[in-house]
């Protein structure tokens, strides 16, 4: 016996688990399946007729926009990303198919749920890139930051400075009172430096209890020297009762400031680091 492929096609594409639309010129929605619902919230009787458009990110508007130009130029775009926001106002991540079809007179395109593929790819850019204990920018997006961060003050003649900081007698915490007490307290630390500088300044952890801070745009040694005195005073308020019996460790900071200890990374940082170990020594014996 014969199939009746004609009439099995719109079985087979209501179910499809991606989302099909059929879209005409003027950006009205003209067919839709099933799958509509579970994409974005709306029974596809309740998308059809209506415009495409009201569904889009306003975010992402002007770029989809600019791939349904393409499109209906007669150049597939089958890897097309882009948000939508769902009846229920969550936002959904959509990887799309289309193309133009002259036969129609209208653009065909396959929509496909990447939410959570998106907040996977997102988690892994963000371990690649911070501590995972302290949530701190990490030795490479540091390293990352200050290259740009060179560049930018070499090309309109700013000035940044860079402190180095080690945690003084650390090892003493985790011996005493064991590595999860210390390592509440690393993220003590992390939260303090962190609140001590502004947003488009960079604190890092670099291992173990170093950290790094990269201060741009600064405007005199003054500046940086009274940023110093604030992160110290800062570091050494207290921990709180629920710390028990640990006390807070001081920390010894190193400086080198951009052009005068150095015009390239390796030579702050290596600036830095000794300035660090020169205080370090300085510092009264503990007894």
């Amino acid at each position: 016996m014969a199939v009746d492929l004609q009439a099995l096609y719109p079985k087979l594409i209501h179910l499809m688990l991606d989302t099909v639309f059929v879209v005409d010129r003027d950006n009205q929605i003209v067919f839709v399946s099933d799958a509509c619902e579970s994409l974005l919230g709306y029974r596809a009787d309740e998308l059809t007729g209506t415009a495409i458009t009201n569904y889009m990110h306003p975010d992402d508007l002007a770029i989809t926009k600019a791939s349904i130009t393409r499109v209906m130029n007669g150049q597939p775009h089958i890897d097309f990303r882009n948000r939508y926001i769902r009846k229920d106002g969550s936002v959904v991540h959509i990887l799309w198919a289309a193309c133009w079809s002259e036969d129609v007179g209208a653009r065909i395109g396959v929509a496909r749920d990447i939410t959570a593929l998106r907040q996977a790819e997102s988690e892994l850019h963000f371990l690649a890139h911070h501590d995972p204990l302290t949530e701190l920018a990490n030795r490479s997006l540091f390293n990352e930051r200050l290259g740009s961060a060179l560049r930018g003050a070499r090309r309109h003649q700013n000035t940044l400075a860079l402190l180095f900081i080690d945690i003084n007698d650390f090892k003493d915490i985790n011996d005493a009172h064991g590595h999860a007490a210390g390592d509440r307290v690393l993220r003590l630390i992390a939260q303090r430096l962190k609140s001590s500088v502004r947003e488009t300044d960079t604190v890092a952890r670099m291992g173990g209890d170093e950290f790094t801070v990269l201060l741009t745009d600064i405007q005199s040694e003054e500046a940086v020297a009274a940023k110093v005195e604030h992160i110290l005073a800062i570091m050494a308020e207290p921990l709180d009762a629920d710390f028990g019996t640990i006390k807070m460790p001081s920390c010894s900071i190193g400086v080198a400031c951009y052009p005068a200890d150095g015009e390239d990374a390796d030579t702050l940082l290596s600036h830095a680091d000794g300035e660090m170990y020169r205080i370090k020594k300085l510092r009264p014996a503990v007894r």
